[in-house]
């Protein structure tokens, strides 16, 4: 298992927008209570715009035991996200957390 699986720190440090097209209610997968339409053109995970973020998807305490309860239906910007990025870095140090291994 990866730690993208189990580490959730990405998924309580940014605002997460994406296409209608991708929200259910637009003919995507990502389930329609967990998103919010801003635009004609966009959505954005609940939770992500709070201060702090925390995506409405995410289940458990970030760096110990954290996962997306939407992992298979989950929206293009955090498919793209990359383990191990300076991006994740970033996340992490947010939350405490060392930089993952031979990234």
């Amino acid at each position: 298992m990866s730690a993208c699986t189990t580490c959730g720190a990405c998924c309580a440090s940014f605002r997460v927008d994406f296409s209608v097209f991708e929200h259910e209610e637009g003919g995507g997968c990502v389930p329609a209570g967990l998103a919010l339409s801003l635009t004609d053109h966009t959505c954005r995970m609940r939770g992500t715009d709070h201060s702090p973020p925390r995506c409405a998807a995410l289940y458990g305490r970030v760096g110990e035991k954290a996962t997306c309860g939407i992992y298979e239906w989950r929206p293009s910007p955090c498919r793209e996200f990359e383990e191990g990025s300076d991006t994740c870095t970033s996340a992490r140090r947010r939350h405490g957390l060392e930089p993952l291994k031979g990234w």
